[in-house]
C-alpha cells in the first residue's frame, strides 16, 4: 500500500510538472487577447527613420528607432518598418511595402515618410531607385540595367497615393510624413523641401484624403531655433549632414510627435504619453512653436478634407 501511494504521488507531481510546462508553452507561443487587439503603429521609410539593423550602428540613428518614448506601449505597439536605401518606389517593387501591408489591421495606423533617396538614376547604375519627380500621374517604361527585368516608373507623389490607398483599405490610418531636413544651411537658414519632395509629399496627401506633417518644416524650425554649431556638433557627425546621432534622433522624434499630437481628429494622439512622462529634446520654447506650426499645418490639411 504504501508503495502504491508512493507511486501515486511521483505520477501526480510529473504530472502538475507537465502541465505547468505546457501552460508556459502556450502563454509563449500565442499572443495573448490583450496583444492581439492591440492596435499597431507601422513605420515605413528610409534610414532617416531606421538607420542601418536599427541598433545604433556607428552611432546614426533615425527618429523611428526613439519614437517608442512618446507612447504608452501597453495600449500600442509600434513596428519600425522602414529600411535604409530606399526611396518611394522601391519599398514598394522590392516587395517590403507589401509585408508591411499584410500585417496591417483595422484601427492600426501607418506613417510614412520618403523623398531622400528618390533622386539618382531611374534604370541605370546599381541603385535605381529613383521615381519620377512631382505628383502627376505620368509614367516612364524602360529596363533596369541592373536585373534586366521592365519596369514602369511613376512619380514620387504617385507612390505615396498607392501606399495611402492600400492602407485605408485595410481600416488603417495614413499619415503621411514631409522628410527631415539634411544638415545643410544657406544665408542662416536650413535649407527646406517645401519646393519638391516636401510639397508633392504634401499633395499626394491632400489628394488622398490623409492626415500630413510638415515634418520638415517643424524641424528646421527648431535647428534653427538652437543654431548651426550646436545641430552639426550635436545631432550630426562630421562625415554625415543626412543621417543624425541619438540625441538628433531624440529631438526629430520629439518633432514627430509634436506634430502628432496637433491632427485634429486623429486617433493616434490618444496614444501619446503627456510631455512629463517622457524625456523631451527640446526647450520648451521650442515645443510651443513646433506646436504651433504643427496646428498650422493641421488646420490647412482639416480644410481641404
Amino acid at each position: 500500500m504504501k508503495e502504491l501511494e508512493r507511486m501515486y504521488r511521483i505520477s501526480a507531481t510529473h504530472l502538475c510538472w507537465f502541465c505547468v510546462c505546457i501552460s508556459q508553452v502556450v502563454a509563449t507561443s500565442f499572443p495573448t487577447a490583450d496583444e492581439d487587439t492591440k492596435p499597431r503603429l507601422v513605420l515605413i521609410g528610409d534610414s532617416t527613420v531606421k538607420n542601418g539593423s536599427g541598433e545604433g550602428e556607428s552611432g546614426l540613428y533615425g527618429w523611428g528607432q526613439v519614437l517608442d518614448r512618446h507612447f504608452d506601449l501597453t495600449r500600442i505597439e509600434i513596428e519600425n518598418r522602414a529600411l535604409g536605401g530606399r526611396s518611394s518606389r522601391s519599398y514598394l517593387t522590392e516587395g517590403l511595402w507589401q509585408k508591411s501591408l499584410d500585417k496591417v489591421r483595422p484601427g492600426d495606423f501607418v506613417l510614412m515618410q520618403f523623398g531622400h533617396n528618390d533622386g539618382g538614376q531611374m534604370f541605370d547604375g546599381d541603385r535605381p531607385r529613383a521615381s519620377i519627380k512631382g505628383n502627376g500621374d505620368e509614367a516612364i517604361d524602360g529596363v533596369v540595367q541592373r536585373t534586366g527585368e521592365a519596369e514602369t516608373v511613376h512619380s514620387f507623389g504617385w507612390y505615396l497615393r498607392r501606399y495611402i490607398a492600400d492602407t485605408k483599405s485595410k481600416g488603417a490610418t495614413p499619415i503621411v510624413l514631409s522628410q527631415i531636413p539634411r544638415d545643410r544651411w544657406q544665408d542662416g537658414r536650413v535649407i527646406r523641401s517645401d519646393q519638391d519632395y516636401g510639397l508633392w509629399a504634401r499633395q499626394a496627401a491632400e489628394q488622398e484624403d490623409a492626415f500630413f506633417i510638415d515634418l520638415n518644416e517643424i524641424v528646421s524650425k527648431h535647428y534653427e531655433s538652437v543654431g548651426a554649431v550646436k545641430v552639426d556638433r550635436d545631432y550630426f557627425t562630421q562625415e554625415d549632414w543626412t543621417h543624425t546621432t541619438h540625441e538628433g534622433a531624440i529631438v526629430n522624434a520629439e518633432c514627430v510627435a509634436l506634430g502628432i499630437s496637433a491632427l485634429a481628429n486623429c486617433e493616434l494622439k490618444r496614444f501619446l504619453l503627456g510631455r512629463d512622462e517622457h524625456v523631451s529634446g527640446l526647450r520648451g520654447d521650442d515645443q510651443e512653436a513646433a506646436a504651433n506650426l504643427a496646428s498650422q499645418e493641421d488646420t490647412r490639411s482639416d480644410a481641404s478634407r
